[in-house]
C-alpha cells in the first residue's frame, strides 16, 4: 500500500512539474500588462480583425490556439487588418509557416478601394520559407527582410526550419525602424530619410507612389497561398516625439514636393508660383511625405483667377486627387470652406458675411489645423470653418497644392509652415 502511495504521489508531482513547464499562449503577464502591451489574438476569436477593403473576414480562421491561414489567398486576395490603427509601436509575435510557404505581416496600411492590396501602402515583415520556396529568392525576399527594400543580415540571421515556431518583433518608433527575428536585430534602417526616399523610387515601388509614407496605419496579415499560423501576437503602443514648426517650401527650389500634371509650378522670385499651362487642365504639387496631424499657414496672393486650394490627408494618381481641400479661390467663391474631392462634394460653404475676408490681389494668410476627424480653418485671422468628420479621421496622406482647371490661373504662395501634432497618449 506504502508502494503505490509513494507512486501516485510521484506521478502526481509529475504531471504537476509538467504542467508548470508547460507555457502558456495568447496571454499577458501582469508585468507586461503594467508596461502597456495588449495582445492581438486571444487565442479563441477574430476579434479585433476583419476583412481588407471589405466587411467580414474569410479565409482565416482559429486553429489549436492559433490564428492561422487557410493557405487559399493570392497576390490580391486573402489579407485581414485589425480593427485600429498603430503609428510608434512594438509588435511580437510568434510565427510558423508550411514548407515552401509565403506570407507577411505589414503596418501602417491605408485602407481605400484605390489600394488593391495593403503592400501597395504598407512596409512587410517577410515571412517565408527561405530553403523550400519554389523559386530563387533575393535577399530582400527572405524571412525578416523589409520586404523589397531592406535585406536582414545574414551574417546573424537564425531562422528556425518549416514546423518549428519562429519569434520576430518589430519596432517602429518616429521613424527608426528595427527587425528582429529569435532575438536577434537583423535589419535597422530610418523611414523618410533622402536616402530612404531615394530607395523606394529606384525599384519595385516606383509604380506605388503612397507606399510606405504613412506614419500611422493598420496592420495587415497576408494568405499568400500558404498556410501559416501566428500567435502570442503582442503590441505595445510608444509615444510620438514632439515636433518643431519646418518650412515646406525654401524659397529656391522644389525640394521636397511632387508635380502631378502638365501644369506649370516653379520659383521666382524667392516665392512658390503656381500657373495654369498650355493644356488647361488640373494640376497638383504634392509633399513628398505624409502629414496627418498637423498646423499649417500659407500665405498667398491671387495674381490672375486665383482658383486654387490646399489638400490635406489626400493620395495622387496622375492628376486624380483624393482627400480633402481647404478652397483659395475667387472673391465670393467659398475661400476657407472644405471640399471632399470625390463622393461628397461641399462639406462647409463659408457664410456670405464672410466673404469680404479675402483680399484679392494682396496677401492673404491661410491656417489650417487638422487633428483627428476636427478641421479649422483660418483666413486672415478668422475662423471660416470647424467640422468633425469621422472619414477625414480615418484618412492620411500628403498635402498639396492645386491648379483648377479652365485656364488663366496664377497664384503664388510663401511661407508655408507646418507643426505636426503628436497623438495625445
Amino acid at each position: 500500500m506504502k508502494k503505490q502511495t509513494s507512486f501516485l504521489t510521484f506521478m502526481l508531482l509529475i504531471n504537476m512539474l509538467l504542467f508548470s513547464c508547460t507555457e502558456k499562449q495568447n496571454v499577458l503577464t501582469d508585468q507586461e500588462k503594467l508596461d502597456g502591451w495588449k495582445l492581438l489574438f486571444d487565442g479563441t476569436s477574430l476579434n479585433g480583425w476583419k476583412n481588407y477593403n471589405t466587411p467580414g473576414i474569410t479565409g482565416w480562421f482559429v486553429e489549436k490556439g492559433t490564428l492561422a491561414a487557410s493557405g487559399t489567398g493570392s497576390d490580391k486576395t486573402g489579407y485581414i487588418i485589425t480593427d485600429k490603427q498603430y503609428d510608434n509601436f512594438a509588435f511580437t509575435f510568434d510565427w510558423k509557416i508550411s514548407k515552401g510557404g509565403n506570407s507577411g505581416v505589414i503596418y501602417h496600411v491605408i485602407e481605400g478601394k484605390k489600394f488593391a492590396t495593403p503592400y501597395l501602402t504598407g512596409p512587410e515583415y517577410q515571412l517565408i520559407d527561405d530553403i523550400g520556396f519554389p523559386e530563387k529568392l533575393e535577399n530582400w525576399q527572405m524571412a525578416g527582410a523589409d520586404y523589397a527594400m531592406h535585406p536582414a543580415d545574414a551574417t546573424v540571421k537564425k531562422l528556425y526550419p518549416v514546423g518549428e515556431w519562429n519569434t520576430s518583433k518589430i519596432i517602429f518608433n518616429n521613424g527608426q525602424v528595427e527587425h528582429w527575428l529569435n532575438g536577434i536585430k537583423i535589419v535597422d534602417f530610418v523611414a523618410w530619410t533622402p536616402e530612404w526616399l531615394a530607395l523606394k523610387n529606384s525599384g519595385k515601388w516606383t509604380g506605388a507612389p503612397e507606399y510606405g509614407l504613412s506614419e500611422t496605419g493598420y496592420i495587415a496579415l497576408q494568405d499568400h497561398g500558404s498556410k501559416v499560423w501566428l500567435r502570442n501576437m503582442k503590441i505595445k503602443e510608444l509615444p510620438q516625439k514632439d515636433k518643431q514648426a519646418t518650412a515646406l517650401f525654401n524659397g529656391a527650389d522644389l525640394s521636397g514636393w511632387v508635380a502631378y500634371g502638365t501644369e506649370k509650378w516653379f520659383v521666382q522670385d524667392s516665392l512658390l508660383v503656381c500657373e495654369s499651362g498650355p493644356d488647361k487642365g488640373y494640376g497638383y504639387l504634392g509633399t513628398d511625405t505624409y502629414y496627418r496631424d498637423f498646423d499649417l499657414t500659407a500665405d498667398f496672393k491671387q495674381i490672375s483667377n486665383g482658383n486654387s486650394g490646399i489638400f490635406f490627408r489626400s493620395t495622387v494618381d496622375g492628376t486624380k486627387i483624393s482627400g480633402w481641400q481647404v478652397e483659395v479661390a475667387p472673391k465670393g467663391s467659398d475661400s476657407g470652406g472644405i471640399y471632399e474631392s470625390y463622393g461628397r462634394g461641399w462639406l462647409h460653404q463659408i457664410p456670405d458675411e464672410l466673404e469680404n475676408i479675402l483680399k484679392p490681389g494682396d496677401w492673404n494668410t491661410m491656417r489650417v489645423k487638422v487633428v483627428g476627424s476636427e478641421v479649422t480653418t483660418w483666413l486672415n485671422g478668422q475662423e471660416m470653418t470647424h467640422l468633425n468628420d469621422s472619414l477625414i479621421g480615418k484618412a492620411n496622406g500628403r498635402i498639396a497644392l492645386q491648379i483648377h482647371d479652365g485656364g488663366g490661373i496664377k497664384v503664388q504662395w510663401k511661407n508655408l509652415k507646418i507643426k505636426p501634432i503628436p497623438k495625445d497618449y
